[in-house]
């Protein structure tokens, strides 16, 4: 982007926010991978105002644009930095759980992997829905229509030209190379392309999809609402917390939110759209009266729709990294994370349930490592993809600055522990195979460990890929929370739009779903609205 263009911006949007409307057509809470995109799409039409709230700052930070910073943003300022509550399964610990407190929310701060969800993930979410736009074959149009791909051509499942840089990470570190040599060997057959055709049937190992381009992440802020920042129709507020929903009956009328210490109300003539992700999002319908009637009644909220599936069935994507020291020094490139494997425990599954991930970096908790890895060492991950544990989130107080109490359940069902186990001795015999002796001085973590001792170590190691998701259902039954169009049920002028409407979580990393339910509900809200 050109110096004229972020001039431009700058003093556009300090006139916007110094003479903020009492009132817009559209609310967006919510400035991350399915946000920015609403945004955008509603600000394409110069007739329509658009409010987007941003909770935390700016994402013009060195740490951010650089791809390869990830790790030194967790915990950090532009991080939510919640943390579930302490877990016996995982002896008592409490693990971090990372979410984007800055424009352009988790895609500020991930790791920047572009994974699509498999075939059956899409019309699976179709038969929740009953609706037939959310199928495999309907959101694969929205990938190609949103992507700039930069790989090997494949016209019938992917895009050029479209918003999104995309690529398979560009000269990869050898480490990257050897590891789908090892996956091979290990009988994951291995793709060109971690989506396209890998994505529609049993997995497989491939050199990662990335957001990055020459070292720098390409955030889906960046890419959808930034380069409209210099329109009269876009106000992007940040340091905005939104704390409540404005009713009148059972229709929402606009929002409220906290900047500089002042409680701020404003109206929505349209929709407000709810993008604040699968913690967020559930919370702030709870703090708005919007969830179940005990739970609320519990905190003294009065109720205004009994809701009893509104912070219920929480997923994740649940680790415990292995660790190798490297013979030599590791640089990193690209997002650290440059091969990856998806692939099944159990043959029968319908789409994979486990996925090795190579991080060109030490990756583990301080209580399995009870000795800092040293420096030059990698990792690969080991996330159970197909949980069949649930969580719950429970308001601690009315104030919404009280903190959100993350029950995340982790391994609570058998299943989880028993997949969780194949994939850590899975990676244990890919880490130490031929292919990767050259890279492997020596194993540090888990090590030769069998029955009770590898399962402590997974206790002990077991950490979250916050790929936070599914706390505001999207589907037909008595637990769903918003219909096949995101509406919020029972209540007007209300959609949801982030990753919280997943009936179930994706295979892989969730940004690029996220992506696509902000297409989707972006198609919605301009239909129905006629603009």
């Amino acid at each position: 982007m050109s110096d004229n263009l972020a001039t431009r911006i700058r003093v556009n949007q300090q006139k916007l926010g110094a003479e903020l409307k009492p009132h817009y057509d559209f609310i967006i809470c919510g400035s991350g991978s399915s946000g920015s995109v609403v945004a955008r799409r509603l600000a394409e039409n110069a007739d329509v105002n658009v409010l987007l709230l941003e909770a935390g700052g700016s994402d013009d930070v060195a740490s951010i644009k650089d791809a390869s910073a990830w790790p030194s943003l967790r915990g950090g300022e532009h991080d939510w930095a919640f943390r579930a509550k302490p877990n016996p399964r995982l002896n008592g610990r409490a693990i971090p759980m990372s979410m984007g407190k800055v424009l352009g929310g988790g895609s500020s701060i991930n790791v920047m992997g572009w994974s699509r969800g498999h075939k059956n993930d899409w019309d699976h979410f179709a038969a929740e829905a009953g609706d037939d736009g959310w199928n495999y074959q309907s959101v694969l149009q929205i990938y190609r229509r949103i992507e700039d791909w930069h790989g090997a051509p494949d016209p019938a499942r992917r895009g050029k030209g479209g918003l999104l840089f995309v690529q398979p990470a560009p000269d990869p570190h050898p480490l990257a190379a050897a590891m789908l040599d090892a996956f091979a060997a290990a009988g994951v057959l291995t793709f060109d392309d971690q989506n396209g055709v890998m994505m529609e049937g049993d997995g497989g190992g491939a050199i990662s999809n990335v957001c990055v381009r020459d070292g720098q992440r390409q955030s889906v802020f960046r890419a959808y609402v930034y380069p409209y920042m210099d329109r009269p129709n876009l106000t992007v507020l940040t340091q905005a917390l939104v704390t409540r929903l404005a009713f009148e009956g059972k229709q929402v009328a606009g929002a409220e939110f906290l900047r500089e210490g002042k409680l701020h109300r404003i109206g929505a003539t349209r929709e407000v759209v709810v993008s604040l992700g699968a913690i967020h999002t559930p919370k702030l319908l709870m703090q708005s009266g919007i969830g179940d009637e005990a739970e609320l009644k519990r905190v003294g909220i009065p109720v205004i729709q009994h809701l009893p599936g509104v912070g219920r069935n929480f997923q994740d994507h649940f680790m415990a990294p292995c660790v190798w020291e490297s013979r030599d020094s590791i640089e990193p490139r690209n997002n650290r994370g440059e091969a990856t494997a998806f692939w099944k425990s159990d043959a029968a599954l319908d789409r994979p349930d486990l996925q090795s991930f190579m991080v060109e970096a030490p990756y583990a908790s301080p209580q399995a490592a009870k000795v800092a890895p040293p420096a030059n060492s990698w990792s690969l991950t080991t996330a159970v993809l197909r949980t069949a544990s649930r969580g719950r989130l429970r308001l601690t107080g009315s104030d919404p600055l009280d903190p959100i109490d993350i029950d995340a359940n982790a391994l609570d069902d058998p299943a989880d522990r028993k997949a969780l186990k194949i994939c850590v001795e899975f990676c244990r015999a890919i880490g130490n195979s031929a292919p990767l002796r050259r890279f492997a001085k020596r194993e540090i973590l888990p090590g030769p460990l069998e029955g009770a001792e590898l399962e402590a170590f997974i206790r002990n190691a077991t950490v979250s890929h916050s790929h936070q998701t599914c706390t505001a259902k999207m589907g037909r039954d008595a637990m769903s929370v918003v219909d096949h169009r995101l509406r919020v049920y029972g209540i007007n002028r209300l959609r949801i739009a982030d990753g919280s409407i997943m009936p179930r979580i994706v295979t892989g990393n969730t940004m690029a779903p996220c992506v696509v339910i902000g297409e989707r509900a972006g198609e919605m809200l301009k239909a129905d609205h006629n603009v």
